[in-house]
């Protein structure tokens, strides 16, 4: 019997069939005294052709061995490479994430260099931005990652509230030292296009992708993990869209909202990186002064329904050179007694 050995063991739940592959691997490689794959790098984009398609295309190709794990992902391995694929399927483009482990730059690169020839004509030059969507499911937190088209134009008609016009508010915002921006208002005022519009501006800058983490699930922000995540990563913005619960004064029981305050301003600090919240609360008295406080917070914008001429005048500047269109524009009231959501309008002009 051997008495001068310690045994030590582990147990960990693993949810994806590639990150349980590849932890065996690293684990092995560990024991072995070796380093397997030391390299890794990310590579997404966005392609104008079936995700099912060019995930045949790739997994077929003779570059490397390839599992299909089910319609929306993949693993393909060779020697000194392990790639965990993943996509998702928007109205008339797929987006993918390939997450690339090789023992090499030489042959992390090499991976990089194929995919982007398979998907060939189809890749997508225009601007893009990420969302990393994090949920709470039974097996703790989760995310799944989509890239958008940076393609939203917003008129400055359609955002009264904001003084000077969207692109020179959107501007500075992203130029200021504050971090926080809160949209308050009700449902389809636009909130969310103008979060759309400055992730977009950000991507722009960059010359590249901006990536946003995202939740507007609240028992995924009833624990520090999403926060360490944003602290840690390389994310540029977190968005947290119908946060009315979470931005409530902490004297009325908010339990949550501290988390921001400290990654916004204060110990631990996001680096430059934006916060923007979206929520219903009617009231500018329903929100933290903590939060909104000079230094911290950029901007606290109350959007509202549109009044009848402002909406009016903005179906009119939509419709310009639709006929169809001009005549359902036309037929808005242009005084006071009928106002419109955002949504209304485009709604109505379809």
């Amino acid at each position: 019997m051997k008495t001068n050995e310690q045994f030590t063991g582990l147990t960990q739940e693993v949810w994806d069939f590639s990150d349980l592959v590849l932890k065996n691997r690293f684990a092995k490689a560990l024991d072995e005294g070796a380093a397997r794959y030391p390299i890794f790098r990310v590579l997404r984009f966005a392609a104008s052709i079936e995700l099912d398609v060019l995930l045949d295309s790739i997994a077929l190709d003779g570059a490397w061995r390839a599992e299909r794990i089910h319609g929306s992902s993949l693993i393909l391995d060779r020697d000194g490479l392990f790639v965990s694929a993943s996509g998702g399927r928007k109205a008339d483009y797929c987006s993918c994430a390939f997450y690339i482990w090789a023992a090499d730059v030489a042959r992390a690169e090499e991976a990089k260099r194929r995919i982007l020839e398979i998907a060939g004509p189809t890749l997508m030059t225009e601007a893009m931005f990420s969302i990393d969507w994090h949920f709470s499911t039974s097996n703790g937190l989760q995310s799944a990652s989509i890239e958008e088209k940076a393609n939203d134009v917003l008129s400055d008609r359609a955002y009264p509230e904001l003084k000077g016009g969207v692109s020179a508010f959107i501007e500075a915002y992203l130029g200021a030292p504050e971090t926080v921006l809160v949209l308050q208002g009700p449902p389809g005022t636009g909130k969310t296009r103008l979060i759309r519009a400055i992730l977009g501006e950000m991507s722009r800058r960059e010359g590249g992708q901006a990536h946003a983490l995202y939740t507007g699930d609240m028992k995924a922000l009833e624990s520090d993990e999403i926060y360490v995540k944003f602290i840690t990563g390389g994310h540029d913005a977190f968005v947290v869209e119908d946060a009315d619960h979470l931005l409530k004064p902490r004297a009325d029981g908010n339990e949550h909202l501290h988390r921001f305050l400290t990654i916004a301003d204060g110990v631990v600090r996001s680096q430059g990186r934006k916060i923007i919240f979206s929520t219903n609360l009617p009231n500018i008295g329903d929100l933290d002064d903590a939060l909104i406080r000079p230094g911290r917070c950029f901007a606290r914008v109350h959007v509202r329904n549109l009044t009848g001429a402002e909406a009016r005048a903005l179906a009119e500047e939509i419709a310009a050179g639709d006929a169809e269109k001009m005549a359902r524009a036309s037929a808005f009231s242009a005084d006071g007694s009928r106002g419109r959501s955002l949504a209304e309008v485009y709604r109505d002009l379809r």
